[in-house]
């Protein structure tokens, strides 16, 4: 099924019912209204404030949003993926965000901050007027019902909108009218914890107004009740997790557990309703035939996704294939390297592997000619899997996975640990159920679950980067459990390991050998066992294990983190500038 939100999206745009311009160039809270219309003609009546809403949408997508900023910038590096590497660097821009040698004169955070707070706004503007309308309550009972899923939606995406500033930036400015009813637009930064806790209480509002996805028309471009309980169980285990505190210390509330409880029992709610939201029995089918292929997932394992434009414009669409991913004919970037340590965080038997990692590039026969190990790109979004793959164009229309079922399941698993020093036999059957498909449905290829807390956590910790990797969610979760230095040093000493081919990596191949002229890897020898000698015949080489590892990732990997700062961001110079009361922390 072909998705046709974007073009909704922009006509919310067009009918006049923003106040805030998402462009770049302007500053925080800079008011510019883009029309002539008023609030009283915009929720006047159904149609219009469904415009007004999906304009609310439209702050998500773009280079600025989920396009590709907040998606393939802002979550790295990590222990999956390094971004931008090579030179130059220092660039002031995307290699030293990801690298963490960010300066508050990046070039490339006022725009996703401007943007974010935009999206705020139209937001505030529709969770005001809407229950204001006449027809709110005394329409019929269909327009009441829509006008409830209006702002159930509206409520929820300005939760989205906070939770990204917030996990970016730590306390923020908040904002809950409309710009032209606050009497104070240039507050000092609030307390993230208040801020979460009026997200949490909204978004439990909302799961009484919006309705699960089988009582609705709507595609999972638009939030169903399903997303936001989602988005409540993520939101409390950030409200219940560490962060970092202005006395530049990793912390986290007395009252955590709290938390993890609104986390499990959001989860249960849903997994509750498995017909509304299930498994696909594919972990490739997710991604190539419904995110690639610009269809909907058929089982609602993707709760919710970003509409994109597919039409090749900054504002609305997603670079994702483009920037990221396999190259074809030496077209795209190729930006964001898979760590050799996380491919051979994969067994041989996980199918999850050959879909996050693409160990290859496109010549223009269609061909697939083999990348080195630590060249490799990630797999999820390749532009091979879309109808792009011999388009020039940067924009792809592919959508951005926001929160996934199999998400649900290890957030449950997760909560039901930390509450009962231990898993219960229905957070090992949630941990299961996601390790059962990623080996196909055998049984006997996912191990044992261990019964202890320790155990438990680790476990799920490792599944969450196999499960989740290249989706924009493990920088943030090694942050909400405290533990992003320690995978950045272990990982960095896993790589040394594996450059200077020390045990256990001098039993891996220092060359992988493939055929060439196929239209998929023929790979001529094993990823676990030495090089053999002599080459196969026929066959085409390329570095594996060694040191090029340092030299290509090494060089750049994490190399500028400091603990008690680098896990946040440097508020904008631009922002500081229009808002005086906007500080600037943690030695930025």
């Amino acid at each position: 099924m072909k998705r046709n939100l974007y073009n909704k999206l922009m006509l919310g745009c067009l009918s006049g019912v923003l106040v805030l311009s998402a462009a770049s160039c302007k500053r925080y809270l800079e008011v510019e209204p883009v029309s002539s219309f008023g609030t009283d003609y915009v929720f006047s009546n159904v149609p219009n404030a469904e415009k007004a809403v999906l304009g609310i949408y439209s702050a998500l997508g773009g280079d600025q949003g989920y396009g590709i900023r907040i998606s393939m910038y802002y979550p790295y590096d990590n222990d999956e993926m390094m971004g931008q590497g090579g030179t130059p660097y220092p660039d002031n821009e995307r290699r030293d965000i990801a690298h963490f040698n960010v300066q508050p004169s990046n070039t490339q955070l006022a725009g996703p901050f401007n943007q974010l707070y935009s999206g705020v706004e139209r937001a505030n503007i529709c969770i005001y007027n809407i229950p204001r309308m006449a027809m709110y309550t005394s329409g019929s009972a269909f327009e009441q019902s829509q006008l409830k899923h209006m702002l159930g939606e509206a409520l929820t995406l300005r939760a989205q909108f906070y939770f990204e500033l917030i996990r970016n930036w730590g306390d923020v400015p908040a904002h809950f009218l409309p710009s032209s009813l606050e009497t104070d637009l240039f507050k000092a930064k609030t307390d993230r914890d208040s801020i979460y806790d009026v997200l949490l209480s909204d978004l439990q509002e909302a799961a009484t107004l919006v309705p699960w996805r089988s009582a609705t028309t709507v595609t999972n471009e638009r939030i169903t009740q399903g997303a936001v309980r989602a988005l409540r169980a993520r939101i409390a285990l950030f409200r219940g997790g560490y962060s970092l505190r202005l006395n530049r210390q990793m912390e986290r509330p007395a009252n955590y557990k709290d938390f993890y409880q609104i986390a499990l029992d959001e989860c249960k709610a849903i997994m509750d309703k498995s017909s509304e939201h299930n498994l696909n029995s594919s972990f490739q089918a997710v991604f190539k035939d419904a995110l690639g292929a610009k269809r909907q997932e058929p089982n609602g394992e993707i709760i919710w996704e970003v509409g994109m434009s597919g039409g090749g414009s900054g504002f609305g669409d997603s670079k994702l294939g483009y920037y990221n991913g396999p190259r074809y004919n030496n077209q795209g970037n190729s930006a964001l390297t898979i760590l050799p340590s996380y491919f051979y965080a994969f067994d041989s038997a996980d199918t999850r592997r050959d879909v996050t990692c693409a160990p290859y590039n496109i010549a223009a026969d269609r061909n697939l000619e083999a990348r080195t190990l630590q060249t490799m790109v990630d797999g999820k979004f390749r532009r091979d899997w879309t109808n792009q793959l011999t388009s020039a164009a940067q924009y792809f229309g592919t959508n951005w996975p926001m929160i996934r079922f199999s998400d649900v399941l290890l957030m449950y698993a997760e909560a039901d640990n930390e509450l009962n020093n231990g898993p219960s036999a229905a957070a090992k059957a949630a941990f299961e159920k996601v390790r059962l498909r990623a080996y196909g449905g055998d049984a006997s290829k996912i191990g044992v679950t261990p019964s202890d807390y320790t155990g438990f956590f680790n476990a799920v910790m490792k599944e969450r980067m196999l499960e989740l990797g290249g989706e924009g969610i493990r920088k943030y979760d090694l942050l909400r459990w405290n533990k992003l230095k320690e995978r950045i040093d272990a990982t960095k000493a896993q790589l040394e390991a594996m450059a200077s081919r020390q045990a256990p990596y001098d039993q891996y191949p220092a060359t992988m050998y493939y055929i060439k002229g196929t239209p998929y890897m023929n790979w001529a020898n094993s990823f676990y066992k030495p090089s053999p000698s002599p080459a196969p015949a026929g066959s085409t080489s390329v570095a594996w294990v060694g040191t090029g590892i340092r030299s290509t990732i090494l060089t750049y990997y994490a190399i500028g983190f400091t603990a008690g700062k680098s896990e946040l961001l440097p508020i904008p110079i631009s922002a500081r500038e229009a808002n005086p009361f906007l500080t600037q922390d943690f030695g930025y």
